[in-house]
């Protein structure tokens, strides 16, 4: 077919399935994990760091143990996974990946047609380990590229045992176009929206070195993907009643983390700028802003509402707004909303909040410095048991 390049595998197809967590994927990952861990991979690329954090052999072992699938009932894999990843975030094709892998399935990714390197480097390890030390997995995974090929994505569509699909709302009504079988699934990660919430009085508590490290974290949540993450932050919601010094502190710290370690392009900080001024002139809704540096642009609006998703800035542009309390949660939920990350309010005050209100979004609530940390339940499923079969035995 064309415009189709194999980066792992090759054109033959197959359904073969294993139980969950079996111990041969599980040694595939930890190797790669160990391959990854090398300076001239990660020194240019965090996302491989993270990447190779993540597949550790513990890392996997504690999540099978966190899993509640594994009760009496035999599990295996459904078939063949058909991902569809995203095309702004390098390594997540590899996340989409594991999701089949660690659950018995046969996969085959499609990865941004955009050349990557983190992609080309994860892909180069992973043929070396299959050729040397784990040939007897290598039909589990197949990795293509290709643009404009309706054709290759009607087919294996149409063969599929599961489909998954990272994208934009575009994305996934495109490719919903092609026809799965009557018994395959589908799992959909379209936009999302995320947001943080900081309590002031708490923020101003810590001493200089622990608002550094809260900033850091903040950091890995946003500039990590340039914003672009849907679990990544843009709008900052502020409690408390010191709210104005806990903002300069927080975003001066931020500018003085990006001033060190982002790399932020020409093009990428003209197209920033450009978005401030057209919301500053068009936008009724903006209380003011603020800048630091180039590093961070700060805006905060007058009222927020569900239409809040709308706000959106890459590589260091935040939206703000100002609250007494968490009953603003109630006025912006909606199904759109992915990410909820927080500092300095309790975790059971917020569970609390979630099931008496009952709301319609937010599926994630994690600290500040996990907004980008995947996990086996996202976007509200739950993967185990999503993509896996139980084989009931009486």
């Amino acid at each position: 077919m064309k415009n189709l390049e194999y980066l792992v595998g090759d054109s033959k197809i197959y359904k073969d399935v294993s139980e969950p967590y079996n111990t041969n994927i599980i040694n595939l990952l930890s190797d790669l994990s160990y391959e990854l861990n090398n300076k001239k991979y990660y020194k240019s690329y965090s996302d491989i760091k993270t990447l190779s954090f993540f597949c550790r052999k513990a890392n996997l072992l504690n999540l099978k143990k966190k899993s509640k699938n594994y009760d009496d009932q035999p599990r295996l894999g459904l078939g063949l996974v058909f991902h569809v990843t995203p095309s702004n975030i390098p390594t997540n094709f590899f996340y989409s990946l594991i999701f089949g892998l660690i659950n018995g399935n046969s996969n085959i990714v499609k990865v941004p047609s955009k050349n990557f390197e983190q992609i080309d480097i994860i892909c180069k390890v992973l043929n070396k380990l299959l050729l040397k030390k784990h040939k007897k997995i290598k039909n589990f995974i197949k990795i293509v590229r290709y643009s404009d090929n309706d054709d290759y994505t009607k087919n294996i569509s149409s063969y599929c045992d599961a489909r998954v699909i990272w994208g934009s709302d575009k994305t996934v009504e495109n490719i919903r176009k092609f026809r799965l079988q009557p018994r395959s699934i589908e799992l959909t990660f379209p936009d999302r929206y995320s947001m943080s919430l900081i309590n002031s009085n708490e923020f101003v508590k810590l001493n200089t070195e622990k608002k550094k490290l809260l900033v850091n974290k903040f950091y890995n949540d946003t500039f990590i993907a340039d914003q672009n993450a849907c679990s990544s932050p843009q709008l900052i919601l502020w409690t408390g009643n010191k709210i104005k010094k806990s903002k300069l502190l927080f975003w001066s710290l931020l500018s003085n983390l990006v001033e060190k370690k982002y790399d932020l392009s020409e093009m990428a900080a003209v197209e920033k700028y450009t978005e401030l001024c057209k919301k500053i002139i068009t936008d009724k809704n903006i209380k003011d802003f603020k800048n630091f540096s180039n590093n961070i642009f700060t805006t905060s609006l007058k009222k927020i509402n569900s239409e809040v998703t709308a706000y959106r800035g890459k590589w260091g542009f935040f939206y703000e707004y100002e609250t007494k309390n968490l009953n603003i949660l109630n006025k912006i939920s909606s199904k759109k909303i992915q990410t909820l990350t927080y500092f300095g309010v309790k975790k059971e005050l917020l569970k609390a909040f979630m099931i008496k209100n009952k709301l319609s979004g937010i599926d994630r609530i994690v600290p500040i410095g996990q907004g980008l940390d995947i996990n086996f339940f996202w976007d509200g499923y739950d993967i185990n048991r999503v993509l896996t079969r139980v084989i009931d035995i009486k």
